[in-house]
C-alpha cells in the first residue's frame, strides 16, 4: 500500500527493497546465521520475491489497486493450502477444503465484477498479472515455510531473506535511473522507509507464525487484510469498487476464516 501511494512503483519498491535489506544488514549482525539446510530455501525465496515484486508493479500498472489486490493475495492461501499438502503433508480438514472453496467464489468474483472505467468486461491482462503475483506469494510463502523451520532461527532466516532479495531492485533502478535516482528518492524517503521496516516486522511475524503452525492456516490470516486493501483503493485512490465487488471479496474472507477453523 506505502508502493501503490508512491505514484512512480520503480521507485517506492526501490525504497522498500532497499530499506528492508539495509535493515537486514543490521540485524544479521546481532543474530544467529541460518543453518546450511536452509540457505537453498532462502535463495529461491529471494528469486521468488524479485518476481512478485516484478508481477505487482505490473498488475498495478495495468489494474486499480481495489482489484489487483484482493486478487493478488487472495489467491495466495488457496494455493499455499493445494502446495503444504503435496509438499510439507499438512492435510487440509473438511472446514479447509470448505473454506477453499468459499475463497475461490469470492475471488472469481472480484475478478469477473472489477471492471475499470468504462469497459464493459474485465480487464483480463491486470487480472492475469495479479493471479500470477499471487502464485508468486504462494510460492515463497511455502518455500519460507519449510525453510525457515530449517534455519533453527527466524531472526537469521529474515534477515538474510531481507539481504538477498533487497538487492536486485535497487541495483536494476540505479541502471535505469543514472545520475537522477538520488533526486528522485528523495522526497520520498522517509515515506519508503517506514514503508520497508513496516513490511520487514510483518513478514519477520509471519515466518515466526510458521514455525509454530501449519502453513495454510497463517497463510490464510495473513490475507485477511483483502477488504482493508479494498476499501483504501476505493477510500483514498478514488478506485469504484461497489457492492458487488464487496459482496465478492467478503466471501474471500469468509473462506480464510473457514480455513481457520480449528475442528
Amino acid at each position: 500500500m506505502f508502493g501503490h501511494a508512491i505514484k512512480d512503483q520503480l521507485l517506492s519498491f526501490t525504497l522498500i527493497s532497499g530499506g528492508g535489506a539495509l535493515l537486514g544488514a543490521v540485524t544479521a549482525c546481532f543474530v544467529p546465521l541460518p543453518a546450511a539446510e536452509a540457505w537453498p530455501y532462502l535463495v529461491v525465496s529471494a528469486v521468488l520475491h524479485v518476481a512478485y515484486m516484478a508481477l505487482l508493479m505490473r498488475s498495478f500498472t495495468l489494474g486499480d489497486f481495489g482489484q489487483m489486490y484482493p486478487i493478488a493475495r487472495g489467491t495466495a492461501p488457496l494455493v499455499v493450502t493445494v502446495l503444504a499438502a503435496v509438499f510439507v503433508g499438512e492435510q487440509p480438514d473438511g472446514w479447509a477444503t470448505a473454506g477453499v472453496a468459499v475463497a475461490c467464489a469470492g475471488l472469481v468474483g472480484v475478478a469477473l465484477w472489477g471492471i475499470r472505467g468504462s469497459q464493459a468486461r474485465p480487464h483480463w491482462p491486470a487480472i492475469t498479472a495479479a493471479l500470477a503475483t499471487g502464485l508468486t506469494i504462494a510460492g515463497y510463502t511455502t518455500v519460507d515455510g519449510v525453510g525457515v523451520r530449517a534455519s533453527g532461527t527466524s531472526l537469521g532466516y529474515i534477515a538474510w531473506l531481507m539481504i538477498l532479495e533487497g538487492l536486485a531492485v535497487p541495483a536494476y533502478t540505479l541502471y535505469r535511473r543514472r545520475g537522477q535516482l538520488a533526486a528522485q528518492l528523495r522526497p520520498f524517503a522517509a515515506r519508503g522507509l517506514l514503508g520497508a521496516a513496516l513490511s520487514v516486522i510483518a513478514y519477520g511475524l509471519v515466518l515466526w507464525a510458521q514455525t509454530k503452525a501449519p502453513l495454510a492456516p497463517i497463510a490464510a490470516l495473513r490475507e485477511s487484510s483483502i477488504i482493508v486493501g479494498a476499501a483504501i483503493g476505493s477510500v483514498f485512490f478514488k478506485e469504484r469498487f461497489g457492492a458487488p465487488r464487496i459482496a465478492a471479496a467478503g466471501l474471500m474472507v469468509i473462506g480464510i476464516g473457514l480455513m481457520l477453523h480449528t475442528s
